[in-house]
């Protein structure tokens, strides 16, 4: 039997002691609810999942019992289970195992699973030749029903096959107590610093929160913040594809990492006291805001009549930490929580508006068509002249030109005002007489207006 050589990708990083966790009455009645939070006759009760390590107080609590889950939890030892004459299936998969043990006073237990368990000691399943009613047992194998000719045969070869399960259990005992010595080197080291100082030297505290001011301090820049994102990536790829022996204790760790990472998250969730930014003014003024400090440009797409965002966000950033939203008058984007908001130059269609990661930077790209009645800028692009043509004058004229300003000129036909000179009058008598009264300056030289001469029209 070789269980200690299966592998899990696991690796030792620096993770902190976690507070264990206890089976409590109160943690029992919420898991009774089906009893109206009575204990004392309750027959199933489900406390997988919930990070215990010792079980304790069940067999004196619930004994009318039947039922018991236990998986996925974190317990290194079946115990305090003896009192519960009653119970007839037990669920202690995916624990700490290593010894069948203590069941003899489970006098009604028909099934037991202790699939995914550290079982080393394989003869203690002899142990529960006292459990007569047992009728399923899950290990490790291969979970198919043992036939009678598979126990034939396994009676038949029933010393020899002893003899071998006591030469492994000798070598998984002396294996097992090197890796404890492994786990109990690598927990001390922890503890001490590379210079071989305790973390806790109270003479190294000023220094230690120096250096934590200076690392925050860097860390205001996005570049700085980019590239502390990377490392802590980059950390947690390397503590999880590494890998290690799979032991009670290096699945404990990788439990306690996880358990301080999501009390991270929790605490920096928590230190966020700031007051909510402002993003739209009650006079409806939409505010420029730029929370995760990322450098962004903001352009006028003039072929595509369009207006483009380039958003400088972290390279290998996964884009479901992102939230972009596109109003007609500004363009939000949410990147981890943090808030960017711009205020676009012209309105957009949001509807037909466009998000792309770019393949080569890892930009954020957000194309925002202008909306209908926005006008379209033309360029205009100067055509080529002929020799033929007046635009070719001479050096001299085009100098001349450039110094004159330019000046509109009005066509008099187009005039649309009222030209008083040309009034004209009616008697009420006869026809209609020429209203201009002629000035002997206004004529030519040698000129005689002669009355009886009509005018020439």
């Amino acid at each position: 039997m070789n269980v200690a050589k299966n592998r899990f990708p696991w690796q030792r990083l620096t993770t902190t002691e976690t507070k264990m966790v206890y089976i409590t009455e109160e943690l029992i009645r919420r898991r009774a609810e089906h009893n109206d939070c009575e204990i004392f006759s309750l027959e199933e009760v489900s406390l997988h999942q919930q990070d215990i390590e010792r079980i304790e107080h069940i067999d004196r609590w619930c004994r009318e019992l039947k039922i018991l889950y236990l998986q996925n939890n974190l317990i290194p030892r079946i115990e305090n289970l003896g009192r519960l004459k009653k119970l007839e299936y037990l669920n202690l998969a995916l624990n700490n195992i290593e010894v069948i043990e203590n069941l003899e006073g489970c006098e009604s237990l028909q099934k037991l699973d202790l699939t995914v368990n550290f079982v080393g000691l394989l003869s203690s399943v002899e142990s529960l030749k006292h459990n007569i009613h047992l009728r399923e047992l899950f290990l490790w194998l291969d979970g198919t029903e043992i036939s009678r000719s598979e126990r034939i045969r396994a009676s038949q070869g029933l010393e020899q096959a002893r003899r071998r399960v006591r030469e492994q259990e000798n070598e998984y005992l002396r294996r097992r107590e090197e890796q404890k010595e492994e786990a109990a080197r690598g927990k001390k080291e922890k503890k001490t610093g590379f210079d071989g100082r305790w973390y806790t030297d109270i003479n190294n505290t000023d220094s230690q929160d120096k250096e934590n001011q200076e690392l925050k301090e860097n860390l205001r820049s996005p570049e700085k913040e980019e590239q502390a994102e990377e490392e802590e990536q980059e950390q947690e790829r390397e503590f999880w594809h590494t890998p290690c022996s799979f032991t009670p204790e290096s699945r404990l760790e990788a439990h306690r990492h996880l358990e301080e990472k999501r009390k991270a998250n929790k605490k920096e969730t928590e230190n966020k006291t700031k007051a909510t930014r402002t993003l739209i003014t009650a006079d409806g003024r939409v505010m420029n805001v730029n929370e995760p400090r990322l450098a962004f440009s903001l352009t006028e797409d003039e072929e595509n009549n369009a207006v483009m965002l380039d958003l400088a966000v972290y390279r290998h950033m996964d884009t479901s930490l992102m939230d972009v939203d596109v109003q007609p008058t500004y363009a939000r984007v949410s990147v981890k929580g943090k808030i960017f908001q711009v205020v676009l130059p012209a309105e957009v269609k949001p509807d037909s508006s466009t998000a792309q990661r770019s393949q080569t930077t890892g930009h954020l790209v957000l194309r925002m068509p202008r909306a209908k009645g926005e006008l379209k800028v033309k360029k205009t692009i100067p055509r080529p002249c002929g020799e033929s043509q007046s635009c070719c004058s001479s050096a001299e004229d085009k100098s001349r030109n450039k110094k004159i300003p330019e000046r509109l000129e009005v066509d008099p036909s187009k005039r649309t005002s009222v030209d008083i000179a040309n009034i004209v009058r009616s008697t009420g008598e006869g026809p209609l007489e020429n209203a201009r009264t002629s000035h002997p300056e206004d004529l030519p030289d040698g000129f005689l207006d002669d009355p009886e001469v009509p005018p020439l029209i």
